[in-house]
């Protein structure tokens, strides 16, 4: 992720602002200029940003619900941001909780878009192409008392579904503990759900059906029969020789959707750390540089071994600072080797190639 800077007084600004904590000005993400920007009302629903000429309306979702800080520019008729048009179905907002919960989801969805526009990557609503995403997040119906009435996280035919309760870090901490999974979290979700929906958009009926199936397996398997067997007797003995996760190694679709996702993983952080100007090197000193090297762009790098070769040193960093605070690893993955070339299959596919 980006950091930005304030165009008015150019303080540090981070991805989720809607005010500058210096000068207060106003702040919208401006997703056609990829940038987080400063900007004063014209009158007319009309904001303009302070520097230059360019003008926006607030998204619907800024003005009415405050769960979104982007922006749709004043020639597009659109009431909500590209971010927020992908929303098919949002839950009850009139139940408080039910509110909080869904900002929490919006937020994270909308890291998932800043990557998928990063990578330049196919992200139209489905009511506006055939093959488009749609998001719904739903809530349970306890009244009911049935299980069928819980909503299931998954991924159908460019919908996504999401079930609000993962935005609650209780409950997805009981989930996590009870589903042995050592890496949980909603933009986790996010991800995974997006791998999903870019296997049926890109592999499943393209060229590059035949590589992918020679790195993860036979993606024809039985489906249910698969997840069965993997929730009765769990992942294989030298899983971690093979697959990301142990969930990876339920199915093909499991093992894409989960590589996918760390790649989203590994780009985005990479991004964030070369803004901050991190330098990791584990056998030489590490270095702190003020600024950020404008060479090293993790979305747009062609090479998938300049990215290896400063993620493996960032993650053992990671992983130090927070055991120096008692924590658990930060990045609780190994990269064996056949997991190294299912990423850098990931990294072509995403790039086109």
């Amino acid at each position: 992720m980006k950091l930005f800077h304030c165009g008015r007084c150019a303080n540090l600004l981070y991805f989720e602002n809607s005010c500058c904590t210096s000068c207060g000005a106003s702040l919208g993400f401006a997703p056609d200029v990829m940038n987080l920007l400063a900007i004063d009302p014209k009158g007319n629903d009309t904001w303009e940003e302070v520097t230059a000429s360019y003008q926006y309306r607030l998204c619907g979702n800024y003005q009415n619900q405050g769960a979104c800080n982007w922006l749709v520019p004043v020639s597009d008729s659109h009431v909500f941001c590209v971010a927020c048009r992908l929303n098919r179905t949002i839950p009850d907002l009139s139940t408080f909780q039910n509110h909080d919960l869904w900002v929490r989801l919006e937020k994270e969805k909308r890291r998932l878009v800043y990557s998928l526009l990063r990578l330049k990557l196919p992200c139209e609503p489905r009511q506006e192409d055939q093959y488009g995403l749609n998001f719904d997040f739903l809530a349970d119906q306890p009244a009911m008392f049935d299980e069928r009435a819980k909503v299931k996280t998954g991924h159908a035919n460019g919908v996504i579904t999401m079930n609000i309760a993962e935005a609650d870090p209780v409950e997805r901490e009981r989930m996590r503990s009870q589903m042995a999974e050592p890496y949980r979290t909603v933009l986790g979700h996010f991800r995974h759900e997006s791998g999903h929906y870019y296997w049926d958009l890109l592999v499943r009926s393209g060229s590059w059906l035949s590589p992918v199936r020679e790195v993860f397996g036979d993606d024809t398997r039985d489906y249910r029969q698969a997840m069965d067997q993997h929730y009765q007797y769990g992942p294989p003995g030298d899983w971690r020789s093979w697959y990301i996760s142990a969930y990876a190694s339920s199915h093909a679709w499991e093992d894409w959707a989960e590589t996918w996702a760390h790649y989203l993983h590994m780009v985005d952080t990479l991004e964030t750390a070369w803004q901050f100007g991190m330098r990791v090197n584990a056998r030489q000193r590490p270095v702190m540089n003020s600024e950020p090297d404008p060479a090293f762009d993790p979305y747009q790098a062609d090479d998938f071994d300049a990215l290896i070769k400063h993620w493996l040193p960032l993650t053992l960093a990671l992983n130090s600072l927070n055991r120096s605070m008692g924590h658990a690893d930060a990045y609780p993955f190994v990269l064996a080797a056949p997991v190294v070339e299912k990423l850098r299959l990931v990294h072509r596919i995403a790039h086109g190639g």
